[in-house]
């Protein structure tokens, strides 16, 4: 008797769910093919747009939070433009790293495990600073990355070396604390 309750409370929810407009399942059914299209525009190819298409819904999927979304469209466009956007600064971060590599000599070239590596964690550090104001992450880039002291930096970036002080350890807070922000 208690299973059968279950199975009639687990389809019930079901079906309310199934009836709610803003579920998931509902979004991708009325809305997955202008989302594609809208993409189709903005992207290079269209499996690029479908791959953005469907991280857009996986990310729906993912939240612990209910959908609420008066303009359905309008929140899958703003969900779709941050992961277009993650797409096109991560082309750039690797195209970066690719001329990069093409400065050095063949025999200082890192194997393309170490490659891969060391791409995914350009791209980690470049999500973690990425929340950072740009001349906080430009300090902490400059001394950190490209060997500047601190003073060459303040220099540079026209401010005190207080503030270059400052500014690195908030981004060295951003870079080991951001999954707990």
């Amino acid at each position: 008797m208690y299973d059968n309750k279950v199975t009639i409370d687990n389809h019930y929810y079901k079906s309310i769910l199934l009836l709610m407009p803003n579920t998931v399942e509902h979004l991708y059914k009325n809305h997955h093919q202008w989302l594609y299209r809208w993409l189709c525009k903005k992207m290079q190819s269209r499996q690029q747009a479908e791959d953005i298409a469907q991280d857009t819904f996986l990310r729906l999927l993912n939240k612990k939070t209910p959908i609420i979304a008066n303009e359905p469209r309008a929140l899958l466009m703003t969900i779709a433009q941050g992961i277009v956007s993650n797409f096109y600064r991560h082309q750039n971060i690797e195209q970066s790293y690719l001329n990069f590599l093409a400065t050095l000599p063949e025999q200082h070239h890192p194997d393309p495990e170490t490659q891969a590596i060391l791409f995914e964690t350009i791209i980690q550090l470049d999500r973690r600073l990425a929340g950072l104001d740009h001349t906080v992450r430009q300090t902490f880039l400059l001394t950190q990355l490209d060997g500047l002291t601190q003073a060459q930096a303040a220099q540079q970036l026209n401010i005190s070396v207080p503030t270059v002080q400052r500014y690195i350890a908030k981004a060295l807070h951003q870079c080991c604390f951001a999954e707990f922000n």
